[in-house]
């Protein structure tokens, strides 16, 4: 092989695509690019009271061009690009949008373009938790229990949940929908230029913990599970597709229009998509029993393990477990956190309320000013209330979080819970309620290693991967003592994005499989927390104050839940 062998990775993320050009000979980066979401970043379409996030279509286009056309002028412009073999693709998930015949997003055609129904459904959107808890109900009328591969409990996050909501509030969109796509398997279509919506090819890792496709029931459930849940639903499953396919597949070759549009040949191979943490896990060196945790502004924590060990094996309230959605040949299981990086976030809108509301009425500085001065306070809050509260000593009387504020994934997904924080007095400052919000989102964490344990999955150990594994050794040392596991931190900045080279690798015939392209792309770790032994026995009861805070949450929850349906 040799060197001149490159490949494309591209990970879609909440906010941001970015793309990487990697060497496939020893996974050198060579360059990379990330574009924002214009629409995303000015609040477009979304309305959190309302639980509603949306992206358009325009802005993965926009940020599809834009990153590898940016790469390719970074590493040498068109000599470089006539190297590049193969590019493969990672998504958000569930991220699903109704298209037309031609598998188009609505959003891109007359009379859709502003309506957030005809725009991709982010995962973070929970406008679906009615439809969800029907669903789950509804589960339990059958004989089959159509839900045992996806943990036993359907999310609002979720392809079907999230279909059924948006056929139910928008009659435009219902007639206008020839089927239900997900972002992951939009991209390669796109790259393709796919006009026959029946001819995509969905990736097994979307569908299997996703949509309720599972190779024990040969495909999707029968249409007769969804249609009786609701009529609007009968026949949709035709609108489908029961056939799925693992990332190391092809989804085609590049076509001549965005060779054209990229700078580079109609010989690149275009890869299956996957969702990004799936991907990221075998960018960040997954290893079977191991779980990698992919840490922005949610957690998706991915663990493979052989199939063999698997056999009769159902881990109750996890994302899935799919043959084939990580590795393939390997059973692929799914957990993760709601909000993780989305917590401190919010908690820095919070403190930094009197910046964005305040300093352009100041009668002190100039517009000018004050605008710099908000930039440079908002880049130091974080740092600077991680250092305040590493200071603060760790005692039972604390302030204590439950950190559920965009509902809880896993473990036992109910996207109706809430965040809460106790334990506050006239001392509680910013650094100490900022702690108990770390604090919560590890426990949060060791609920989830908690759960696979108790089910007779080991964990053997931790890979953080992402932006708060990178930038926050606070949150990290802090996750490390109470799991009591020492956790890796890949070295990769963009580690999705290098999983998806090395599946790029693959599609492109450099190497065979996925564990050759890791073993020859894999950059290694560049960090080890070490849990601190002597935090062992506080931390435990601190978790259990956690566990007791989130029981009494999720029973007032249920209760205000209740006393709603009844006075419905």
């Amino acid at each position: 092989m040799s060197s001149d062998q490159l490949v494309i990775g591209i990970d879609y993320g909440s906010d941001s695509v970015r793309s990487v050009i990697v060497n496939a000979l020893n996974g050198e980066e060579i360059a990379s690019s990330v574009y924002e979401y214009p629409r995303w970043r000015d609040g477009l379409f979304c309305d959190p009271g309302l639980n509603q996030f949306r992206q358009h279509p325009q802005d993965y286009i926009d940020g599809l061009e834009t990153t590898i056309k940016d790469c390719i002028a970074k590493a040498g412009g068109e000599l470089i690009s006539k190297s590049i073999k193969g590019i493969s693709v990672d998504t958000t998930g569930s991220t699903p949008v109704a298209v037309n015949e031609k598998g188009i997003p609505l959003a891109l055609t007359h009379g859709f373009e502003n309506n957030p129904n005809a725009m991709f459904v982010l995962w973070k959107d929970h406008t679906a938790i009615k439809e969800a808890a029907q669903m789950n109900a509804h589960a339990a009328l059958f004989d089959v229990n159509y839900l045992q591969y996806v943990g036993g409990i359907y999310s609002s996050e979720w392809f079907w949940a999230k279909l059924l909501h948006v056929l139910r509030v928008d009659e435009n969109v219902r007639n206008a929908a020839a089927s239900w796509v997900e972002h992951c398997d939009w991209i390669p279509f796109l790259l393709t230029s796919g006009n026959d919506i029946t001819k995509m090819k969905r990736g097994r890792c979307s569908a299997g913990h996703k949509a309720l496709w599972a190779e024990e029931f040969g495909g999707l459930p029968p249409d007769d599970f969804f249609a009786s849940l609701d009529p609007l639903l009968k026949g949709f499953t035709d609108k489908l597709y029961q056939e799925t396919y693992t990332a190391d597949v092809a989804a085609g070759t590049l076509s001549a229009e965005w060779a054209l549009r990229l700078g580079l040949h109609t010989g690149v191979m275009v890869g299956t998509g996957a969702f990004d943490a799936h991907m990221g896990a075998v960018g960040g060196q997954i290893e079977p029993y191991h779980l990698s945790k992919v840490m922005g502004t949610s957690t998706c924590d991915i663990l493979v393990a052989p199939a063999v060990g698997m056999q009769d094996k159902l881990v109750r309230g996890i994302c899935g477990q799919v043959n084939g959605s990580v590795i393939p040949g390997m059973i692929g299981l799914e957990a993760g956190q709601s909000a993780f990086g989305d917590t401190y976030a919010w908690f820095k809108n919070i403190v930094s309320w009197p910046l964005n509301n305040l300093f352009s009425q100041s009668k002190v500085i100039d517009a000018a000013t004050a605008k710099a001065l908000k930039a440079e306070m908002a880049e130091l809050i974080i740092p600077e209330l991680s250092r305040q509260a590493a200071l603060i000593p760790v005692n039972e009387v604390n302030e204590l979080a439950v950190d559920w504020f965009n509902g809880r994934r896993t473990p036992d997904a109910n996207q109706e819970l809430k965040g809460a924080i106790t334990g506050l007095n006239l001392g509680s400052d910013a650094p100490r309620v900022f702690r108990a919000l770390a604090e919560a989102t590890c426990f949060g964490a060791k609920s989830i290693v908690d759960r696979f344990i108790s089910e007779g999955i080991p964990v053997k150990g931790i890979i953080g991967i992402g932006g708060v594994a990178k930038k926050s050794p606070f949150v990290m040392q802090m996750m490390a003592d109470v799991l009591g596991m020492p956790i890796r931190i890949h070295q990769f900045k963009h580690t999705c994005a290098l999983g998806a080279a090395m599946f790029a690798a693959v599609v492109a015939g450099i190497y065979p499989t996925v564990e050759d392209a890791m073993a020859a792309m894999g950059r290694g770790f560049d960090e080890e927390y070490h849990p601190n032994k002597d935090l062992k026995d506080i931390y435990q009861k601190r978790y259990l104050q956690y566990k007791n805070l989130g029981e009494y949450v999720a029973a007032q929850v249920t209760k205000s839940t209740t006393t709603e349906l009844q006075n419905a």
